[in-house]
C-alpha cells in the first residue's frame, strides 16, 4: 500500500510543479518586455544619443512588442490567465510602451522645444497609464465578457507606441529626413494625437474574433499586398508605419460610418409625421 501512495503523491507533486512552471512562463515573457524597455531607456539616458542608439532603442521596443503579443497568447494556451498576470502586463506596458517611447521621441525631436516637449512626452505617458487603468477596471467588472471582445475602447498603448517607434526606425532608412527640424511640429502633433486616441472612446478592432472565412482571407491579402507595395515602391522601413497607421484609419472610418448611420437614423425618425388625425 505504501509504495502506491508514494507513487500517487509523486504524481500529484509533478502535476503541481508543472502548473507552477506554466504559470511562471507568461510572466517571464512579460518581464522580458520590461527588460527591452529598460535597455531602450538606458540608451536614451545618454547625453548625446547617436543615430545608432535611436535605432537600437527602436528595435528593442519592437522586440518588446513581440513579447507583449506572446505573453497573452501563451497564458491562454496554457490556461494560466490570472489577475496577477493582468496587472503585471499593465505595469510592463507603462514602462516599455509609455515611458520608453516617450523618452525616445523626446530625445529625438521634442527636446528642441524643452518645456512643450516635456509636457507632450508626459501627456503620452499619462494617457497611456489612464488607458491601461481603464482597461483593468473594465476587465475586472463582474459584467465583463468571458469571451474576447471584437473591439477595444481607445487606442491600445502598444500600437500607439509602435507608431512612434516605427517613425524613429524609418528615420534611419530615410537618411535622417524625418528627424529634420522642419518635421518637429508634425511629430509634436502625432504624439499628441496618439495620446488623445488612447483616452478616447473610439473603438479599435481587437482582431481576436478572426475566423477562417472569406473576410479574414481578404484582410490578410490586403495586409500582405499593401505591405509588399510599400516595401517595393517606397522603403522597407515604412511598412510598420503603414500597418499601424492603417489600423488607426480603420477605426476612424468605422467610427465615422457609425456616427453617420446614427445621424441618418435620427433624421429619418424626426421626419416621420406623428400618428393621428390632422386638423
Amino acid at each position: 500500500m505504501k509504495p502506491r501512495l508514494e507513487q500517487r503523491e509523486k504524481k500529484r507533486s509533478r502535476q503541481l510543479n508543472l502548473k507552477k512552471t506554466l504559470f511562471i512562463l507568461p510572466n517571464m515573457i512579460t518581464l522580458a518586455s520590461v527588460f527591452c524597455g529598460l535597455d531602450a531607456i538606458r540608451l536614451m539616458a545618454q547625453d548625446n544619443p547617436s543615430v545608432d542608439d535611436f535605432y537600437g532603442a527602436g528595435i528593442l521596443l519592437i522586440v518588446a512588442m513581440i513579447f507583449d503579443l506572446l505573453d497573452g497568447r501563451v497564458a491562454r494556451m496554457t490556461k494560466t490567465q490570472s489577475a496577477f498576470g493582468l496587472q503585471l502586463d499593465s505595469l510592463a506596458d507603462v514602462i516599455s510602451f509609455g515611458v520608453a517611447p516617450a523618452l525616445l521621441v523626446y530625445k529625438w525631436v521634442l527636446y528642441r522645444y524643452p518645456v512643450p516637449g516635456l509636457i507632450t512626452a508626459f501627456l503620452f505617458v499619462a494617457c497611456g497609464a489612464i488607458r491601461l487603468a481603464r482597461f483593468n477596471v473594465l476587465s475586472s467588472e463582474p459584467t465583463a465578457r468571458t469571451k474576447p471582445s471584437r473591439y477595444m475602447v481607445g487606442l491600445p498603448i502598444p500600437p500607439a507606441a509602435g507608431i512612434l517607434v516605427a517613425l524613429v526606425v524609418a528615420n534611419r532608412a530615410l537618411g535622417g529626413a524625418l528627424g529634420d527640424e522642419r518635421y518637429t511640429l508634425f511629430l509634436f502633433g502625432v504624439t499628441i494625437l496618439l495620446s488623445l486616441f488612447m483616452v478616447s472612446t473610439i473603438k479599435f478592432r481587437s482582431f481576436k474574433d478572426l475566423r477562417l472565412n472569406a473576410g479574414t482571407a481578404g484582410l490578410v491579402a490586403f495586409v500582405l499586398g499593401s505591405s509588399f507595395l510599400v516595401w517595393q515602391f517606397l522603403k522597407p522601413g515604412l511598412v510598420l508605419i503603414w500597418l499601424l497607421s492603417a489600423y488607426v484609419l480603420i477605426a476612424l472610418v468605422e467610427t465615422l460610418r457609425e456616427l453617420g448611420g446614427r445621424l441618418v437614423g435620427h433624421t429619418r425618425h424626426q421626419s416621420v409625421p406623428p400618428s393621428g388625425d390632422s386638423d
